[in-house]
């Protein structure tokens, strides 16, 4: 909300409080000064003048009162979505709840029936371009590997050479690493099936760097589900099995590992413990880009003891900027804890829950492990594999349920996800499926079928938009034209039922919710194409902008219990919304994309911009 304060509503200031107005010291001061240089003195004046703004600004910021309203100057909009009152121009704030909503009119004259005076409403008008919303979810993301993607992306990587040539820069950038050759090296984001030669990268491309040869290198995949290493990686983790279940060891023609590793294989890489240091960077690097995109609650998709411990610290501390759903991760090698360990709810002053598990069903679309019902069409002698054996599933989802946790299943592939479904179908028989919540983590290929158990069971789908636009591009080779069509089917999960909850996956994907939103709405890349052409790939599976709203909002909210209080601006809930620039739900679709966030709000207080 830019210039916020210094504009006018409709016939009084922007802030109807106490207003700001420079102590009388102050101003003293800087008549001085004027009258010293004299108007000649242009620059100093210029000076000066910046100076005062940024005294006034900085002091009104701080002003922001224990209640305030904040008010579009005409019209409704303030997007609650809320079914009764969707729309109202104005909210109002008190501490960290909302205590109103509705006219500029109605809220004005409810807060003087109250026995306040009006002038002691402090109210903020929004630009006339600004809307409201919900505070947004992401309903599945990775926070700690997001922060160490940043430390060594890979994404820019177009062929296997040119993701090398990344390493190597890396390494002549930080001297440290530099003149210590036994220093891990790790990064993500190289996607094989975006280069020319859509084939696996191997260890030996790392050694034909003279920089990077020699060194323990672990990169992961843009998808998370295979690592790159460097032959002294492999050195460094050997022995090697020659099978691992769930996972894939890929060999070289002699049968020795060539350096990738797929699934439950890459925990066969040995490499040092992030200290507490490094999972702090990582931590406020992905907080601060996650409020700066309206971002103000996340569902952790994986938390290991590691993971587990440092956000339960955090919270602790006080330090969690953001709200985080927590999915523990379940091993499958490991021993059954469901009834040994209790759900965490509403620690850290309610910034902390971590009441469901994760569990693994099979691979990734893109790496070639989603286990599906026929073979790959581009790799007919696979159907890709399970992560686990689904008595494995049939043993611990019952077992969870009843000991009180969420079950969050990572399901890509149609068997995989018909395996999940069964074992739901069994498990809920009899019980309240609205105090369980059973999710299927991506639900990216269904069978019609499928497709309709997932809404009459009441499973929720945790969906990430922007996977069908990656794609988009190989999907039809991988799956053939007519299995294709239950990939990212959208619609015809909304429509049989399906409660959809938006996630983008990050680091996988773009972190920025409105690209899921975009997507959701268009099936377009963000340059506005497709192998469809304009028009979206499959059109038909297109959500509406009210739907995809829901989903990073009350519909996230509903997937991590929440809902009660959060998700939606309504009275009573607490006080998380978001400021942006444009009106996401009117303007034409190729502008969504560059819509600013102004203000993200957290319990009442702006947690990114200003208010």
């Amino acid at each position: 909300m830019s210039e916020l304060r210094k504009r006018q509503g409709p016939g009084k200031f922007a802030d109807t409080g106490p207003q700001n107005v420079m102590p009388r010291k102050n101003a003293s001061v800087l008549s001085s000064a004027l009258s010293g240089f004299g108007c000649s003195r242009l620059v100093i004046l210029i000076f000066l003048a910046v100076f005062a703004a940024w005294f006034l600004s900085s002091e009104e910021t701080s002003s922001l009162s224990h209640s305030y309203a904040v008010c579009s100057p005409s019209g409704a909009r303030v997007y609650t979505v809320d079914h009764v009152v969707p729309n109202v121009q104005c909210l109002v704030v008190d501490g960290s709840l909302i205590l109103d909503t509705g006219s500029l009119e109605d809220i004005t004259a409810r807060w003087v029936a109250k026995g306040r005076l009006r002038s002691s409403l402090q109210i903020r008008y929004l630009d006339k371009s600004s809307i409201v919303v919900p505070g947004l979810s992401d309903s599945h993301a990775h926070i700690l590997e997001y922060g160490a993607n940043r430390q060594l992306p890979l994404g820019g990587g177009k062929t296997t050479k040119d993701t090398v040539a990344l390493v190597r820069q890396y390494i002549l950038d930080n001297n440290d690493i530099l003149d210590d050759s036994s220093k891990f090296i790790e990064g993500w984001g190289w996607d094989h099936t975006s280069w020319p030669v859509k084939e696996w990268p191997t260890s030996d491309a790392l050694e034909m760097d003279p920089i990077v040869r020699g060194r323990p290198v672990v990169l992961q995949s843009k998808d998370g589900h295979a690592l790159w290493i460097s032959k002294k990686a492999l050195e460094l983790s050997s022995p090697w099995p020659s099978e691992v279940e769930g996972g894939v060891i890929v060999k070289d023609s002699f049968g020795n590992p060539s350096g990738v590793l797929l699934d439950n294989a890459q925990d066969l890489v040995k490499r040092p413990a992030p200290t507490e240091q490094d999972l702090l960077r990582r931590f406020n690097a992905t907080v601060n880009d996650a409020l700066s995109y309206g971002l103000t609650s996340i569902h952790d998709a994986g938390f290991n003891p590691v993971s587990l411990e440092f956000f339960k610290r955090q919270a602790t501390a006080g330090n969690l900027p953001v709200r985080i759903y927590g999915m523990r991760y379940f091993e499958e090698s490991g021993s059954y804890w469901g009834n040994l360990s209790k759900p965490i709810i509403n620690a850290g002053n309610g910034r902390l829950n971590a009441r469901s598990v994760k569990i693994f069903a099979d691979g990734a679309l893109r790496s070639g492990g989603a286990a599906l019902n026929e073979p790959y069409c581009d790799n007919p002698h696979t159907k890709g594999f399970m992560r686990l054996d689904p008595k494995v599933l049939t043993d611990v989802i019952p077992k969870y349920l009843r000991d009180g946790w969420q079950v969050n299943v990572h399901a890509i592939g149609d068997y995989a996800n018909g395996v999940v479904l069964d074992t739901f179908e069994t498990a809920l028989k009899d019980v309240n499926v609205t105090a369980l919540r059973p999710r299927l983590e991506h639900a990216q290929i269904l069978t019609k079928t499928d497709m309709e158990r997932v809404g009459k069971l009441g499973v929720i789908a945790s969906i990430q938009p922007t996977h069908a636009i990656s794609d988009m591009w190989f999907a039809e080779d991988r799956l053939g034209s007519e299995r294709v069509k239950g990939l990212y089917a959208f619609r015809s999960l909304l429509d049989h039922g399906s409660r959809l909850a938006f996630g983008s996956d990050f680091p996988v994907e773009d972190m920025n919710p409105l690209s899921g939103f975009y997507a959701a709405i268009t099936r377009l890349s963000p340059e506005g194409q497709s192998p469809s052409g304009p028009s979206g790939w499959f059109p038909e599976q297109r959500l509406t902008r009210m739907e995809a709203l829901r989903g990073m909002t009350i519909d996230a909210a509903y997937a991590s219990f929440t809902e009660g209080n959060l998700g939606s601006l309504v009275p009573g809930k607490q006080a998380d919304y978001v400021v942006l620039s444009q009106d996401i739900m009117t303007i034409p679709v190729g502008q969504i994309l560059s819509t600013k966030v102004q203000a993200t709000v957290i319990d009442g207080r702006p947690a990114f911009g200003q208010v």
